[in-house]
Order: structure tokens, then C-alpha cells, then sequence
């Protein structure tokens, strides 16, 4: 990066409810911005959460060799992680979740099988086992600690890289806006530099104007460029490539980029699709990116289909005592049926009976008409904050979610998930547009990215996008991070009315 003596000026920034505000004038000496203890922290956590559990189930059986084996485990466990560039400074904070702790694991006791035979070694084998599995969650703690502080720093606009922008306005605007409504990223925008004379509407200032036409010399386009990334300080150029910057335009204004240490990001325009699914390839010397389809079918699916199911199960033999007083608190405490039995459209379109302990007094559907004009949801669905048709009881059981408790029958019968999209009403459905369709596109969910990120405080436009994001990048780890999170969405109670 760049050491000049410039004075920083005073640059605006996009505004939008939600997003980050930074500083304008960058701490001294500050480019990475994120805390370097991050390392010391993950590999401090990764060796012990190695070494402990091993040490104390080998002190009691073979207790002179206790400390070499919890040596060998914790040094084979840091291996490996470096091996995969866990404790790299790019990724370290940005992913919080088990799946690449449990890779990790699943190649962890794949090595130590083959030094076992290699060696000869005849220590107890599912001893060792047992004690390198909390190896996985601990370092996914760790890591998810990590990154819990890193989205705190970020959303104080700290820890945050300094991007320029190229592209055509209409592409800019794009970008800008996508990346100002959200504080879970790396990047904020200094400055842009649009291609052509129309002005891109977002707040951050125009630093440079690249002209239509491929430049001659290279310079026309890597000046300007370059003295405005000196100038904003920026960490990072982001080009949105397109009819007027690709190819050999590109190709060079990398070459200067980095001849002066600054990073280059090429944004291909596709959001939303998780980093598992994307991969870059090359052919004919062009690069490509290949998207793979979500997962639909094969064993991820079966595996899924048969988890929700036993556990639902599990749920319904260790929850009877519950649903036993539920059920007693909703009859003693309005006239009407325990249990309300209400359509829902399941995977496909496809309508099945939905059960839930019964929350609104017993003509719920008829008076919903007449408090049409009182919904405070901006989109599809009817909410209203304090439903006068909702029972004393009924509070309570939606402020804990217990009133959803019978839905674990329907995820028995197969017609829901244990996660997934919320599962709209037929007359919500009948005016969803070809977008919003494809949130059926899975089974609907018992608990979802939606319940557990802000529920009915949402916006229609935020419930779709979390829906969608969901039915696009399914996976195991998904699930198992929704289901961890529902806890604390259960407890807090946010946006349950």
C-alpha cells in the first residue's frame, strides 16, 4: 500500500438505514484493520481445545505418555488448520460457522490413522478418538467468537477496507447500494470512478471519469485511477467489469494497480450465492466462473429429509410434558380449540394442514377483515404489533415460540423442515410474483434465517431475501448454524408478535 503526505479530505458516505458509518479520515498507520490477536487467539484455542481433552483421558490409562500424545494431537491439529489457511488474516473473523471446523476434523483423524499405522502405535483407538472429537466445536467457538467481534468492529465502521469503485454508473449505483445496506463485509466506499459522462446517483463521491473508448496510451485510464486511490486512501480498487472495461482494458489497468501494491477486485455481479458453490476455471486463457446448482436431491437431501423427521420425533417423546401444560394453559384460558389448524402452502405449491396451539380467540379469521387497514407489514403478510385478537396466553406463547411446538408433528409427516423458509398463507401465495415463487421451491421450515433474524421486524423485501438466500445455499452446516441461533432468537424474544 501506499505512504503519502496527502491531507485526507472530507469524504461523504452512502447513508442507508443499517449501514456502517466510518471515519472519515483513516487512523494512521491502519490498513488491514483487522486486530492482530485474531492469529494468536485461533491458534492459542486450537491447541488447546487439542491437547486438553486428550491429556485428560490419557493421564488415567497410560499417564507417562499423556502429555507426548496430547503434544502430538494439538502440533498434527495446528497442521492441518494451517494446511487449509484457517488462520490466514483474509479469512480469520469472516466465517463463524462448524462445517469447516468438522473438514477439518474428518482430514485431522485421517492423518493420524496413517501415523498410527505407520508407527505402530498401539494406544487405545477409540480412546483417542473420543478425545480429539471436542477438537471441532471448540475451534468453531473460537472462530465464531471471532467473528462475533469482527461484525461488532464493522458495524462501528472499524476493521473495514477503503474501496474505490470503477464501472459504468448504472453498474456502480448497484454495487455501492448492495454493499451500504449491509455492515457484514470488508469493504466501504470512498470514492468512484464512473465510466463515460453520466453520473452515478449513490452519495460517494466521483474521483475520477474514465472515458468510453478503450484509452491509448495505457496511462489514460491507470493515472487518474491510481491518484484518486492515492488520494482517498484507498485499500482496494473494485471493478464491475462490463462492455466498456473487460479484456485488455482490464488486463492493463491490473498491471498498474498492482505495480503500485494495490489490490484488485474483479465483481462479477452475481449476489447472494455462497463461496462453496463458486469456481474459477480457466479456458483459452479466459477465466470463468462456475456456479453450481443448490442442493437438491442426493445424500445431503436424503440425510436432511431423514435428520428432520428423527429429530422432530425426539422433540415430541422430550417436549410431551410441555405440550401437556400448553395445552391446559390455552383451555383454561379463552373458549375454542387447543390446537388451530390453518392451510399452508408446502414445497411446490403444494397445500397441507399446518397445527399450531391456539394463540387468537376463537373468530381470529373473521375479524381479520375487519383490521385489514391496521397490518403494519409493508408486503404479503398480515402482522399487526399488538393484535388486539390475540389471547393472554397467547403472548406468551409467541414471545417464546411454544405456540409452534405441534408443527414438529408436520415435519414428522414430511410436510415441513426443521429449517426453512416460513410457510405462507394460500391467499399471500396466490400473490407472490415469479420471484417470490421460488421460496417453495424447498419445504417450508419450523424455524428459518427469517425467525432468527429479526422475525416480524423484518420488512417483506428482508423476509424474501433471507428466504431466498436459504432455498440458493443449502446445506448441513446451514441448518445446523439456524438451529443454533433459534435458541437465542427464542430466548430474546425480537420480533415475536
Amino acid at each position: 500500500m501506499w505512504l503519502f503526505g496527502e491531507t485526507m479530505p472530507q469524504v461523504p458516505v452512502a447513508r442507508h438505514p443499517g449501514a456502517r458509518v466510518i471515519q472519515e479520515q483513516p487512523p494512521a498507520g491502519r490498513r488491514s484493520g483487522k486486530p492482530v490477536w485474531y492469529t494468536a487467539a485461533a491458534v492459542l484455542g486450537d491447541a488447546v481445545g487439542a491437547a486438553g481433552p486428550v491429556l485428560l483421558a490419557f493421564t488415567p490409562v497410560v499417564a507417562a505418555r499423556a502429555a507426548t500424545y496430547a503434544m502430538v494431537a494439538a502440533a498434527a491439529w495446528l497442521l492441518v488448520r494451517t494446511s487449509r489457511n484457517r488462520y490466514a488474516k483474509r479469512r480469520l473473523g469472516e466465517d463463524g460457522t462448524l462445517r469447516p471446523a468438522v473438514q477439518d476434523w474428518l482430514v485431522l483423524i485421517g492423518l493420524l490413522a496413517v501415523v498410527r499405522a505407520a508407527t505402530g502405535e498401539e494406544s487405545p483407538f477409540l480412546l483417542a478418538l473420543t478425545a480429539l472429537v471436542p477438537s471441532a466445536p471448540t475451534s468453531a467457538a473460537v472462530h465464531a467468537l471471532i467473528h462475533r467481534h469482527l461484525a461488532a468492529r464493522r458495524r462501528d465502521g472499524q476493521a473495514v477496507r477503503r474501496a474505490l469503485v470503477i464501472g459504468e454508473a448504472s453498474a456502480v449505483d448497484g454495487l455501492v447500494g448492495h454493499l451500504a445496506r449491509r455492515t457484514d463485509h470488508e469493504f466501504v466506499v470512498v470514492g468512484v470512478c464512473p465510466i463515460g459522462d453520466e453520473d452515478p446517483r449513490t452519495l460517494a463521491p466521483v474521483a475520477a471519469r474514465l472515458d468510453r473508448r478503450t484509452p491509448q496510451p495505457m496511462s489514460a485510464d491507470s493515472a487518474p485511477v491510481l491518484a484518486a486511490a492515492r488520494r482517498l486512501h484507498a485499500d482496494v480498487v473494485l471493478v464491475v467489469p462490463g462492455a466498456h472495461m473487460a479484456g485488455t482494458r482490464l488486463r492493463r489497468l491490473s498491471w498498474a494497480l498492482h505495480g503500485e501494491g494495490c489490490r484488485l477486485v474483479v465483481v462479477p455481479g452475481v449476489t447472494e450465492v455462497a463461496g462453496r458453490r463458486v469456481g474459477v476455471f480457466s479456458v483459452a486463457g479466459v477465466t470463468m466462473l462456475n456456479i453450481a446448482p443448490p442442493l437438491r436431491r442426493g445424500l445431503a437431501a436424503a440425510l436432511k429429509s431423514v435428520t428432520d423427521r428423527l429429530g422432530a420425533a425426539l422433540l415430541i417423546v422430550l417436549l410431551a410434558p410441555l405440550f401437556a401444560a400448553v395445552a391446559l394453559a390455552v383451555r383454561l384460558d379463552s373458549p375454542g380449540p387447543v390446537v388451530h389448524r390453518q392451510t399452508r402452502i408446502g414445497r411446490g405449491g403444494v397445500p397441507f394442514t399446518m397445527a399450531k396451539f391456539r394463540t387468537m380467540v376463537a373468530d381470529a379469521e373473521r375479524l381479520r377483515q375487519q383490521l385489514a387497514a391496521t397490518n403494519e407489514q409493508d408486503g404479503r403478510m398480515f402482522k399487526i404489533r399488538r393484535d388486539p385478537r390475540i389471547t393472554r396466553v397467547g403472548r406468551v406463547l409467541r414471545r417464546y415460540s411454544l405456540d409452534e411446538l405441534p408443527q414438529l408433528f408436520n415435519v414428522v409427516l414430511g410436510h415441513m423442515s426443521l429449517v426453512g423458509p416460513r410457510p405462507p398463507l394460500p391467499d399471500e401465495v396466490a400473490r407472490y410474483d415469479e420471484v417470490e415463487l421460488r421460496r417453495l421451491a424447498v419445504k417450508p421450515g419450523l424455524t428459518g434465517l427469517w425467525q432468527v433474524s429479526g422475525r416480524s421486524d423484518l420488512s417483506w423485501d428482508e423476509t424474501v431475501a433471507l428466504d431466498l438466500r436459504y432455498v440458493d445455499n443449502w446445506s448441513p452446516s446451514v441448518d445446523l448454524g439456524v438451529l443454533a441461533r433459534t435458541v437465542r432468537a427464542v430466548l430474546g424474544g425480537a420480533g415475536a408478535y
